[in-house]
């Protein structure tokens, strides 16, 4: 969790800055806003470091101190600065935007509004509370994206209209291309991105292209339940191998002389929750290159880090070109949007490109633009700030609920670090189907995570997601988890 350091690294920074003034019409509070972000950005103000209390800051710079609160908490929501109660206000530990996007693409905000309110719950269907893999659309800052759907449909040309690009619009593989060298580290180009509707398209794209009839599958054992339905459309056998600690595991998978694809899950198993070491994706894509075979990596959350940076992506260790890398803004930004996009080897480009102007074109090149201006733009970045502050304090408090409920020493949880949802290990006396019925009888969705292994057999568990619910679902998970517990 992002927190303060210790004393021993806390200093009271003077905030000393090299103030310069405001722009044409920005307002006081964007202006503060504005010179402490740079200041923690450039590195004037160090991750940990104390800021002077409002008042303080207010007496030095000559403002009023509602200006300066203001602007504290816009920084907070945003992920820069963290309080402790009694202690004072700290620059996070983590800053998002060192790994979200570079300064040259995202330039300060010059305008002296803030950032547009995100939609409120009442503007956009609530996902099922508790359920996993699922993004907050009342998060997602319609309104901004409204202005720039109108725009792009303003501004766009004929010659756009009919373009026939099937690997997708070239100004959002650009956007893509360098998000990703950015934030995961892959040294790509548009040319390898193809836009796509989602990571299932990417899976059953990749699956008619480089599978036969002859040839076998490797997944994970659990894994995300809809991987094997589309493997098995198209490959003799699907081998689900047991995961370890570290996830997939490379030696299991030299048995198998018949593998020609290996679909991996190495930021946040899904739906363990573990992450790949960087010596195990060693030895993974060694194999990969040893046996000529495919690894189909599925970055589905790796945005969503609540307590480190995550390790850069297995594609960026890629030195054979073996590497599909799968993302999907549906998860990020809304599940209605449907673009994801998979990163390819240069040798695989033109065949996935045929495949996909005969399977369907790219999708709809005004929504292409739009999304390739939030990128542009730094809106992206400024969601996944408030995104990844919700979800972290709906984490926090949904383990809370648990810790209440079952008692500290008997909570057991994993995957927690990151994404929409983690897995509680339940205690003795509890199985999966009472949990199950029991939160369908209170109007909650929990997954089961025996209903996701195939051969292994893991400890009664169920997954609970964090990222989409309101206050008296929390409630309502309460009072079912005190039921069940009375009744064991």
């Amino acid at each position: 969790m992002t927190s303060p350091l210790s004393r021993r690294t806390r200093g009271v920074s003077s905030v000393d800055l090299a103030t310069d003034g405001p722009h044409p019409g920005e307002v006081k509070q964007a202006w503060v806003y504005r010179q402490i972000r740079d200041g923690i950005l450039g590195g004037a103000l160090p991750a940990g470091a104390r800021l002077p209390s409002t008042r303080s800051l207010a007496e030095r710079w000559q403002l009023a101190r509602m200006t300066v609160e203001a602007a504290y908490d816009q920084l907070r929501g945003e992920g820069y600065l963290v309080s402790a109660v009694g202690s004072g206000t700290y620059v996070s530990t983590t800053l998002p935007d060192r790994f979200v996007t570079a300064a040259a693409a995202c330039p300060p905000a010059r305008s002296g509004t803030a950032a547009p309110a995100p939609a409120s719950a009442a503007e956009a269907p609530r996902a099922a509370p508790f359920g996993a893999r699922l993004a907050d659309a009342a998060l997602f800052p319609l309104d901004e994206w409204r202005r720039l759907l109108a725009g792009c449909a303003r501004r766009i040309t004929p010659a756009q209209l009919s373009a026939d690009e099937p690997l997708g619009a070239w100004p959002l593989r650009e956007q893509i291309a360098h998000y990703l060298g950015t934030a995961r580290g892959i040294a790509c180009d548009a040319g390898q991105v193809i836009v796509l509707s989602g990571i299932r398209h990417a899976l059953d794209l990749s699956a008619r292209l480089l599978l036969s009839a002859g040839d076998q599958v490797l997944i994970e054992d659990p894994a995300y339940m809809n991987a094997e339905p589309i493997f098995r459309q198209y490959a003799a056998r699907v081998v689900p191998l047991p995961v370890d600690q570290d996830g997939f595991a490379p030696a299991a998978a030299r048995r198998y002389r018949r593998a020609r694809l290996a679909y991996v899950t190495p930021a946040h198993q899904s739906p363990l929750g573990m992450a790949m070491p960087a010596a195990r994706r060693m030895a993974l894509l060694d194999w990969a290159g040893q046996n000529d075979c495919w690894i189909l990596e599925d970055d589905y959350d790796s945005e969503f880090n609540y307590e480190r940076l995550p390790l850069p992506a297995l594609k960026s260790l890629d030195e054979g070109d073996r590497v599909i890398h799968c993302g999907s803004f549906n998860k990020t930004l809304f599940a209605a949007l449907r673009i994801g996009y998979a990163v390819l080897p240069r040798r695989l480009v033109p065949a996935f490109s045929e495949l996909r102007r005969i399977t369907g074109r790219s999708n709809s090149v005004i929504e292409q633009l739009a999304l390739a201006e939030f990128l542009r733009s730094g809106a992206f970045a400024r969601h996944l700030r408030r995104a990844r502050a919700a979800y972290q304090q709906r984490r926090d408090r949904v383990l809370q609920c648990l810790r209440e409920a079952v008692g500290e020493a008997a909570l057991r949880v994993s995957g927690e670090q990151a994404g929409f949802h983690f897995v509680w290990w339940l205690p003795p006396g509890l199985d999966e189907a009472a949990v199950l019925a029991a939160a369908r009888a209170h109007g909650l969705r929990l997954e089961s995570l025996s209903a996701l292994c195939h051969r292994v057999s893991l400890p009664p568990g169920v997954l609970v997601g964090f990222s989409a619910w309101q206050d008296e679902e929390v409630v309502r998970l309460g009072e079912m988890l005190h039921g069940l517990l009375r009744r064991r």
